[in-house]
């Protein structure tokens, strides 16, 4: 390997210290390149082989959409908070990339979301998704409603506080927190979970991801946005579609045989624990 992207969000005073300590080690072994995510939205490739970020999975995010078509291999060194996909512990980085930059690892292709928000007939955003893509109500605003269709056929209307799009990887995600199922991230197949739905029926679907998704807000009595990967942000109105598909490009994460899903799932969702009966 000969040259990599190092990519963090400077503004973060442990990022920045953390890849500048970094910064004489990565020269010994690969010419470098770096990006810092508070200034750069998109990202060149410029050559590079593989990006190493640092940070929690939002930076993650950030910098697989900022790739855009030029994906090229991710790893992400963790230094947020839950870290679900971050694959390297930053006391071990430098023990982890050098098997790495040997050739020790094996890459996983992920699904991308392709989100295009239509106002009358014409496309006014177009962006992706690596997590998930939802459609909610503002803070001050009541219900709204969402006619949900599918390869072209009317699958329901939901009265609720919004409906969410996602992926297998964002599954641990939004999704989790609304009730939606964990998937593995292998799987092709995308997951619709309602918010806060008025009717009880209305659950989470599990689709083939190979459907095209189609959301019409029908109506609302205040302001609703759709939002990417909780990063990327619209205002919509009544009567604008938002049509989901699977991109045809795809996220490639580094795995280097360290962690699971499973285990990822043991350690991050405390998964065989004891119960926590209050005692002493």
């Amino acid at each position: 390997m000969k040259k990599i992207l190092v990519v963090g969000d400077f503004s973060k005073k442990k990022i920045h210290d953390s890849i500048a300590g970094l910064k004489p080690w990565f020269e010994k072994h690969v010419s470098i390149e770096i990006v810092d995510l508070s200034k750069e939205k998109k990202i060149e490739k410029t050559g590079a082989e593989m990006a190493v970020v640092f940070g929690g999975d939002g930076a993650i995010l950030s910098t697989c959409r900022g790739l855009g078509r030029n994906q090229i291999p991710i790893v992400g060194v963790h230094m947020g908070r839950f870290g679900f996909l971050a694959e390297l512990m930053e006391k071990d980085v430098c023990v982890s990339l050098e098997k790495i930059f040997t050739g020790n690892y094996q890459i996983r292709k992920r699904t991308l979301l392709l989100c295009r928000v239509e106002r009358d007939g014409k496309i006014i955003d177009e962006s992706t998704g690596i997590n998930d893509a939802v459609i909610s109500r503002s803070s001050l605003s009541r219900l709204i409603s969402i006619k949900l269709n599918i390869n072209g056929e009317n699958v329901a209307t939901y009265r609720a506080d919004g409906l969410i799009v996602s992926t297998p990887l964002g599954s641990t995600a939004h999704s989790l927190s609304a009730g939606g199922p964990l998937l593995t991230p292998d799987l092709h197949a995308f997951i619709i979970v309602p918010i806060c739905p008025h009717t009880l029926t209305n659950r989470p679907l599990v689709v083939s991801g190979d459907v095209k998704i189609e959301m019409e807000l029908l109506s609302q009595m205040g302001g609703t946005g759709f939002t990417v990967d909780g990063q990327v942000f619209t205002e919509i109105e009544m009567g604008d579609k938002i049509k989901i598909e699977r991109s045809d490009i795809e996220v490639q994460m580094i795995d280097t045989g360290t962690r699971t899903f499973y285990g990822v799932l043991r350690e991050k969702l405390n998964w065989g624990g004891h119960p926590n009966y209050g005692r002493n």
